[in-house]
């Protein structure tokens, strides 16, 4: 098995690489262990339901010691896909890189605290490539506010740095072709995508949740124009900020840190 950690000196490795994820896929383990169903059912809750039943320990979080760019704010995706008789659940942990794109990360994170992505969806999953949010002003299934959608039609500069490469994992700002394009679409690249470096804003990665990803690039899907789409709706159902605990954790957003931010 290869950590996320360093080993013999060596730089952190992006993703753990083991047989299965230690996940849960049903929106309603952590009930169902609370009521002893992982004694009750425990084949079932095994396969379905390991983090809650304590079949294993998911691995920590990349953090600052894995990755010098990362700052401490994380944006935690809980998203669901799938049939109403059969929905599949995964969370996603992003991390982000203020020093390199502090404009983009400040508009993502206020976009996050106003609950613009929450209702929203992953339009477009192009396995090996990017996995890629709505515009919030474009798929959402909630209502806006005028203020929302003023924040979310508000055009970012691009922020290009030679620090930072498109490889899986990173988070790819969307833009037209028009330089300072970008308003609220971005990429979670998927595979080494060299091309598009000095073309579109790298400002943060995946910190958790790439067997999430993994999933979904195994959704069917089908290809309009230049997007390859999948079939049914990947809705992202929330959308928080949170705050890295350093440990490989999360803690949530208080008080004191929106003071420090303000």
């Amino acid at each position: 098995m290869l950590s996320a950690r360093r080993w013999f000196g060596c730089t952190a490795l992006l993703w753990m690489h083991v047989s299965r994820a230690c996940e849960d896929v049903h929106a309603s383990c952590g009930s169902w262990s609370d009521s002893g169903e992982c004694q009750k059912n425990v084949a079932f809750m095994k396969e379905n339901c390991a983090e809650s039943c304590g079949v294993c320990t998911p691995p920590p979080l990349l953090e600052r010691s894995d990755d010098a760019l990362l700052g401490e704010e994380r944006m935690v995706l809980q998203i669901q896909w799938g049939d109403a008789d059969k929905l599949s659940f995964g969370e996603v942990v992003l991390g982000f890189y203020p020093s390199v794109a502090p404009v983009t990360v400040a508009h993502i994170l206020t976009l996050v605290r106003m609950g613009g992505y929450n209702t929203n969806e992953i339009f477009r999953v192009d396995k090996g490539f990017v996995c890629q949010v709505q515009g919030v002003d474009g798929g959402r299934r909630a209502p806006m506010s005028r203020a929302l959608r003023a924040v979310a039609k508000k055009n970012v500069p691009d922020e290009f740095s030679s620090k930072v490469k498109h490889k899986r994992g990173m988070l790819s700002m969307g833009k037209f072709d028009e330089p300072n394009t970008g308003t609220s679409s971005f990429s979670m690249v998927l595979g080494d995508a060299h091309f598009l470096d000095g073309r579109y804003t790298i400002f943060g990665r995946v910190v958790a949740g790439d067997q999430v990803l993994q999933r979904l690039e195994k959704l069917e899907t089908v290809r309009e124009g230049i997007f390859v789409k999948p079939k049914g709706r990947v809705e992202i159902v929330s959308a928080v900020v949170m705050w890295s605990d350093g440990k490989g954790g999360l803690m949530a957003e208080d008080g004191e840190h929106r003071k420090v931010e303000l």
